[in-house]
């Protein structure tokens, strides 16, 4: 902005101090001060009220830009679903039978055990039995009943938790 040195303003202070006079020369500075963070201040607010501006121009242009691409990739989709829409109808349209047998049989082999996350989830029978693993699942219910019965086999009195 104004570029003061020290020794420009001790001449420019000297110089008050002269004209003004040693009572009034305090107010007067006092008031330049003041004026002077004004003029700072609104200086700094045009300052950021012309970057903003820039920026929102800016924005602007890069909003055009992205509209601009948005329609064309609009206008291929829309081309490519119309060239799409074409070639199904003149297919449909020539009279062919169309073959879903096909189709019927994968839909089927996808229940039950010919389902591939089925097949690849469970251990083969042949393991378990090898390895002695659980081929069944019993309920806690029906391991307890078991239990119970071995305890009243031997003759054992049920005992509770707390006798």
């Amino acid at each position: 902005m104004i570029d003061l040195g020290l020794s420009k303003i001790a001449v420019i202070g000297v110089v008050a101090l002269i004209v003004l006079g040693p009572e009034r020369l305090p107010k007067v500075a006092r008031v330049a001060g003041t004026l002077f963070g004004r003029a700072q201040r609104y200086i700094r607010d045009v300052k950021d009220e012309v970057s903003r501006d820039i920026e929102l121009a800016e924005l602007r242009e890069m909003g055009k830009s992205v509209n601009e691409e948005f329609s064309d990739v609009q206008s291929t989709m829309r081309a490519t679903w119309s060239e799409a829409e074409n070639e199904l109808r003149s297919e449909s349209s020539t009279g062919q039978p169309y073959n879903a047998q096909p189709y019927l049989n994968l839909a089927a082999s996808r229940n039950g055990r010919d389902h591939w996350r089925v097949r690849i989830g469970r251990v083969p029978l042949w393991y378990k039995q090898q390895n002695g693993l659980k081929t069944k699942v019993t309920s806690e219910a029906a391991r307890m009943a078991r239990h119970r019965r071995y305890a009243a086999h031997l003759g054992k009195k049920r005992h509770s938790f707390f006798s």
